[in-house]
């Protein structure tokens, strides 16, 4: 085959171009090779003397790759004479914005996945209940979270910036559990993290049965339970089970 592209040796590196042609040839052509190489350091030396600009102008993730797709346009749209080997500043330009953009999406996609939520953001989570009683709440028989529609649950990851996070790492909880008379409503429901903090959803479970055990038995007023752990949860298990600190019985019920 002829020698890759610029394009093509730069993106089969960065792997995001798998070829059966370009990996064995770039393994058996000592010229491709230090070509990769001229254009690593270019990359890098770019980089380096432009990255004070870039840290206040370049997009974020998929935004970058538009721009250097943009730019990659641009340049092969023009008249082009022999292949010239000696990479341009326009070219090294968009090969580091490449790289760079890279980096910043895949480390976006990296915090989505490990994001530690403990509290819910209360401009999209302040919380809802609906106008029920002590004895209607007290009689449930059921006191668990009810389970949240798929397409809701989507919702709720959506609006904490989490779209591409496992949902297998997350409970999408209810601010006030229904138990205490929240309701079946976005307002009221957050991605509450199963393990990536002690502060995790198993964790407010054991909160929320305490505080219906308290609304029941009539050493709690109903509002008040709901108005704590609604503001903050984490300050209403530390009042209530007086201790900085989950439980340890709480905390094997998060680890088993």
């Amino acid at each position: 085959m002829n020698h890759p592209s610029d394009d093509q040796l730069l993106r089969n590196f960065d792997g995001e171009l798998v070829s059966a042609d370009v990996r064995p040839h770039l393994d058996a052509c000592t010229q491709c090779q230090a070509r990769l190489r001229e254009l690593e350091c270019a990359m890098a030396e770019y980089a380096g003397a432009h990255r004070a600009q870039w840290d206040s102008t370049i997009p974020p993730g998929h935004d970058a790759r538009a721009l250097l797709r943009s730019r990659l346009a641009e340049f092969s749209a023009k008249p082009t004479s022999k292949r010239n080997w000696r990479p341009t500043a326009m070219v090294a330009a968009a090969f580091a914005i490449a790289i760079l953009g890279s980096l910043i999406y895949r480390a976006e996609t990296a915090r989505q996945q490990f994001a530690v939520v403990t509290l819910p953001d209360m401009r999209l989570t302040p919380g809802a209940t609906l106008l029920v009683s002590r004895p209607a709440v007290c009689a449930q028989a059921n006191t668990k979270n009810r389970a949240v529609p798929v397409a809701l649950q989507r919702r709720v990851f959506e609006e904490y910036g989490l779209k591409g996070a496992d949902p297998r790492a997350y409970e999408v909880d209810y601010l006030v559990t229904p138990a205490l008379g929240g309701a079946d409503d976005i307002h009221n429901l957050w991605p509450h993290s199963y393990a990536s903090t002690i502060w995790n959803a198993q964790v407010k479970d054991a909160l929320e049965d305490r505080l219906r055990d308290m609304v029941c038995d009539g050493s709690l007023d109903l509002g008040e339970a709901q108005h704590e752990i609604a503001a903050d949860w984490i300050a209403a298990y530390k009042k209530y089970f007086h201790t900085d600190q989950p439980l340890a019985a709480h905390w094997k019920q998060r680890v088993q």
